[in-house]
């Protein structure tokens, strides 16, 4: 299981830095969104996930860490709202320029 978890969070990683160094503003926000998701993966698998356990320390003999949980809740929320942002601005950026390369040059290629 930790060899599938890992091999996602790579793949999502690499996939998403891949998509980040394109030309054009759509794989570059997908990237992003990509690496977000690789990143909230990571935090999860980092708190070694129990399961039929409760979250706090009570009457139980073990217990949840609820760190990774609220940390994997943030970010889906700070990624959400930077897409969002990212989005728009990709929008405006497109409005005033004409075209949706990142650099606001089309550089001959139609790639």
């Amino acid at each position: 299981m930790e060899i599938l978890i890992a091999l996602s969070i790579g793949v999502l990683t690499g996939c998403g830095v891949y998509l980040v160094l394109r030309a054009r503003t759509f794989p570059v926000v997908l990237g992003l969104t990509l690496l977000s998701y690789g990143v909230n993966l990571f935090l999860f698998a980092t708190g070694r996930l129990v399961i039929g356990q409760p979250p706090v320390i009570g009457l139980a003999s073990g217990h949840a860490d609820p760190l990774p949980q609220a940390l994997v809740l943030t970010a889906i929320v700070i990624g959400f709202a930077m897409t969002a942002f990212v989005i728009m601005l990709s929008l405006r950026a497109r409005a005033e320029l004409g075209n949706d390369h990142v650099d606001g040059r089309d550089g001959g290629s139609q790639a």
